[in-house]
């Protein structure tokens, strides 16, 4: 069946495989992030710049494709607002609308094939409704700066050490388990 004209590919292929396309709660990323939100506390746009320099050296090391939502840009537009810096899309919701409101707009247009990244439990629990994982701010600080010391290095990234504890095992439902391989693709 061919695929409607209107509806986005999530996935396309790339070198490395799968791209995945990940949607950034911006400012909550920025305050989550203390190298950021220093710089946030000082000046708004400022924070903005870093994340922005952080996703775009992210998405050459990864080759995902990265759109960042932040809160309408002073004050809002009546429109919403799109720019793509270093191939990163940046969306600045409209006036009277939420970067919340962007996010589950964009979750609903893309489908399960999104990973939303938030630590705002509202945002987290609309994500999955709609079918689409979502990963805390502080995780994908984690996998960020893993990325960023691994491509100073010049090899591969390394995987913490899971801790195995004692007890019963449980295995993982499928939607833990799908999280979980979208993570470790990060």
């Amino acid at each position: 069946m061919p695929e409607h004209p209107n509806r986005r590919t999530i996935e396309h292929s790339n070198a490395f495989g799968r791209e995945m396309w990940i949607v950034v709660d911006g400012y909550n990323v920025i305050r989550q992030w203390p190298e950021l939100a220093m710089l946030d506390r000082t000046d708004l746009q400022s924070g903005r710049e870093a994340l922005l320099r952080e996703l775009r050296s992210y998405r050459r090391n990864k080759g995902h494709r990265i759109t960042v939502v932040f809160d309408g840009r002073e004050q809002g537009g009546f429109s919403e607002a799109t720019e793509h810096v270093g191939g990163v899309a940046v969306r600045y919701s409209r006036q009277g609308e939420t970067a919340d409101a962007v996010i589950a707009r964009l979750v609903r247009e893309g489908g399960s094939g999104i990973l939303v990244v938030s630590s705002d439990r509202e945002v987290s629990v609309a994500t999955r409704r709609q079918g689409a994982a979502c990963v805390s701010s502080l995780e994908f600080i984690e996998k960020v700066e893993a990325s960023r010391l691994a491509s100073m290095k010049g090899g591969e990234e390394e995987d913490r050490p899971v801790k195995v504890g004692k007890g019963t095992s449980r295995r993982l439902t499928k939607a833990e388990r799908q999280l979980r391989r979208r993570v470790r693709s990060l």
